[in-house]
């Protein structure tokens, strides 16, 4: 006898829009409760000025934000190849694929700007757990946890090796020493911390948390090779 799926179980389809429904949402509201000061960085930017938009952080969210539409083609190309080629899963691996880029490069970048004695102040070290976490305020505790969330979110996805918390966490926090380390050696008149760290590793693994139900199984790891062509029956 056929048991037909639960009428209150919506379908993956249906559900998959709901989630980019409120995905895109949430991006519209958070980028309508900064307007403001993203708007502020809006003319130099759109005049392709060094200074007054890459430099600073209004400006590269701004141009994160223009930039969504050409991130969300270059997913759409890549899994069109995938498809044709007949790679398994060529949605999900090409948006995790873009999304780690897209979603760590521009953070990373921020975390990188200069301060203003970049190259005169030697750089500056905090290895005492915690005791700049409580000057860095919401802002800057968000700010971090931000830094490699997509990291942790997409990572998991793309790479079987890459799903479980504790490889996660370790992952977050290497890349977080890595852009500590640049700060002291480059002297950019940034406090490298020990607190970043922690707080960059706690992003990404709550990031990875959150995309738990797609991560890639070794298991049933999804080839990135084409598949072979069914031989016909003799």
């Amino acid at each position: 006898m056929n048991h037909s799926a639960s009428p209150s179980a919506p379908p993956r389809r249906t559900r998959r829009i709901v989630l980019a429904s409120l995905a895109v949402l949430g991006l519209a509201s958070a980028a309508f409760a900064v307007r403001r000061p993203l708007m502020m960085s809006a003319p130099r930017c759109m005049a392709g000025r060094w200074h007054g938009c890459y430099d600073t952080f209004n400006g590269v969210v701004l141009m994160m934000l223009v930039g969504l539409p050409l991130a969300a083609l270059v997913v759409w190309a890549l899994a069109r190849l995938r498809r044709a080629a007949g790679v398994t899963w060529p949605w999900r691996m090409s948006l995790a694929e873009v999304g780690m880029v897209y979603g760590t490069v521009p953070f990373v970048w921020m975390t990188l700007m200069p301060g203003p004695g970049a190259g005169i102040v030697p750089g500056r070290v905090s290895l005492v757990p915690l005791r700049d976490l409580v000057t860095m305020g919401p802002v800057g505790i968000g700010g971090n946890l931000l830094i490699f969330a997509a990291l942790g979110f997409f990572a998991p996805m793309r790479f079987a090796a890459l799903a479980s918390v504790p490889r996660i966490l370790a992952l977050g926090a290497g890349c977080s020493v890595l852009v500590e380390t640049a700060q002291y050696v480059l002297r950019l008149d940034r406090v490298s911390s020990v607190d970043d760290v922690l707080v960059n590793a706690t992003g990404a693994v709550l990031a990875a948390l959150a995309s738990r139900h797609w991560w890639r199984a070794t298991a049933e790891a999804p080839s990135d090779r084409p598949r072979p062509a069914p031989v016909p029956a003799g």
